[in-house]
C-alpha cells in the first residue's frame, strides 16, 4: 500500500531573471529541494516573518546579502571573495 501525503501540491509558473535562478541553484546543497525552499520562503512571508534564516546555508545567506549591493561595489566584491573562500 502506497503512503499518501495529505498535502496537495500544485505546479506554478513564475518569471524571474535567469541569473537569479542560476545563483539560487548554485547555492542549493545537493540534498536541498528548490521547491521546498521556495515554499518555506512563501510561508514565512505569509506569516509576516522577514525570513527564516535557519533554512539557509552560509553560501545562500551571502548570496542574499550580495543582492543588496551594486555589482562591483566594494561590499559586493568582499562578499564574492567570501563565497569563493567557502567554496573551497
Amino acid at each position: 500500500m502506497k503512503r499518501r501525503s495529505k498535502t496537495k501540491f500544485t505546479q506554478i509558473h513564475v518569471s524571474i531573471p535567469v541569473r537569479l535562478l542560476e545563483d539560487f541553484d548554485e547555492q542549493l546543497g545537493y540534498t536541498q529541494s528548490r521547491s521546498k525552499l521556495i515554499s518555506t520562503l512563501i510561508k514565512s512571508y505569509l506569516e509576516g516573518e522577514d525570513t527564516s534564516w535557519g533554512g539557509f546555508t552560509e553560501r545562500q545567506l551571502i548570496a542574499i546579502l550580495m543582492e543588496k549591493f551594486k555589482p562591483f561595489s566594494p561590499e559586493r566584491l568582499m562578499l564574492e571573495s567570501l563565497l569563493q573562500i567557502l567554496a573551497k
